[in-house]
């Protein structure tokens, strides 16, 4: 375990790449979603979503799978397939005739990619701790909001210049290379002594060790909120520039443009944290991101869009204040649980996907005619995020006194 020992630049660039397919096999085909709903004939926008929240489905599973299995047999087989089910996965993806074997591939795809992107975490915590985990963890997720910068923008050309399909075989082939990079250069981190053997009560005894800690259940509550509100916007994003503002071409810049503004506020996070710590920069960014979505809905309540700058504005703070959240309050849900960060990492990571999905489901099928619902569910979920971690701070104080 090192607390204060410098981290090299590969290091970080690898555990970003392996957390980044799954950014990449997102975020690349939202310009596709129009033809890809035309190639398979579904043409109604909101069962197009499926193919963005679906795949959180498959990584929440795929997470309670690979988590336990990397605690028993190590890190790295476990990655090795996660990478051959997402191969798999995304060669079914393209030889879909219809919506229904396409959410299958999407799913698919997530189980597989459930395995790099929680073992990730995982090896961070075998390695660190603490809010030296959260800045690394920062620093990681500046290299990983890359990706979702720049995956539309490739997406569209890809698109422009061959056709949707031709994104899959980009994800595959960006797989391959990770994986041999992992290979190659990643030690195992599971120490041998620290191995669980593997059997049918491992999920069952890692579940009854880790519901022993509040603040880990707590916070896997709040990222369960959090991450169901932002998928509503990777999930309904196409539909608002693209159907509501008409902005065909300019969808992935736009989608950029916010992406890098969480990157911008990762990566100060990487600073901040080691100033403020990760609990009081964390509890900021959920209050900003909270009252501006209530600004939004209060502004705009039962009116038409507002003009493009004003919406960017809101969600340009809204995105902002995520990169100050997911990185924190993943590290401080994982701080008490090293002993078992495999199992724990997937228990904890299943949970806030499987709360998610229906959130992101039920509030993107109202994002038809204006943005309102998205920001209305930013509202909701925002402050019952708030309200709790509130709460387990309180408890925090009164049990070190």
């Amino acid at each position: 375990m090192q607390d204060n020992q410098t981290v090299k630049f590969e290091f970080i660039a690898l555990m970003a790449l392996l957390m980044s397919i799954v950014a990449l096999a997102i975020d690349a085909i939202l310009p596709a979603m129009s033809a890809i709903g035309i190639s398979i004939n579904s043409l109604d926008t909101n069962n197009n979503q499926l193919l963005i929240t679906m795949i959180f489905l498959g990584l929440g599973f795929g997470q309670l799978l690979f988590g336990p299995l990397s605690d028993s047999f190590g890190r790295k087989p476990m990655v090795y397939i996660g990478f051959s089910i997402f191969a798999v996965a995304s060669i079914v993806c393209v030889l879909s005739p219809s919506l229904e074997w396409m959410v299958f591939g999407r799913i698919l795809q997530g189980i597989g990619l459930a395995a790099p992107r929680t073992i990730a975490i995982a090896i961070i915590r075998d390695m660190y701790k603490g809010d030296y985990m959260a800045k690394i963890m920062s620093f990681i997720t500046t290299f990983f909001i890359l990706v979702p910068v720049i995956a539309p923008v490739m997406g569209k050309y890809i698109l422009n210049h061959y056709d949707w399909k031709g994104i899959f075989y980009v994800q595959l082939l960006m797989a391959f290379l990770v994986s041999l990079w992992f290979w190659k250069r990643q030690p195992e981190t599971l120490k041998p002594e620290h191995k669980i053997k593997f059997s049918k009560y491992v999920f069952i005894d890692g579940l009854k060790e880790l519901i022993k800690y509040k603040e880990t259940i707590g916070f896997t509550i709040i990222s369960g909120f959090i991450s169901g509100a932002f998928i509503v916007y990777l999930s309904a994003s196409q539909v608002i520039f693209e159907n509501q503002y008409g902005l065909i071409d300019e969808f992935p810049y736009i989608f950029a443009g916010l992406a890098a503004g969480v990157g911008l506020s990762t990566f100060l996070n990487g600073s901040f944290v080691m100033r403020l710590g990760m609990w009081n920069l964390s509890f900021i960014a959920i209050f900003v991101f909270s009252v501006n979505a209530l600004l939004y809905v209060f502004l705009f309540w039962n009116t038409a869009n507002p003009s493009l700058v004003i919406i960017l504005a809101f969600m340009a703070i809204q995105f902002f204040t995520i990169g100050f959240i997911f990185g924190n309050i993943r590290a401080i849900a994982m701080e008490p649980i090293g002993h078992i960060a495999g199992i724990g990492a997937a228990i904890t990571g299943f949970v806030a996907t499987m709360m998610a999905v229906p959130i992101a489901n039920y509030i993107g099928s109202f994002v038809d005619k204006t943005a309102l619902p998205l920001f209305i569910g930013f509202t909701i979920f925002g402050f019952l995020s708030l309200g709790l971690f509130i709460v387990i701070k309180r408890n925090r104080k009164h049990v070190a006194s």
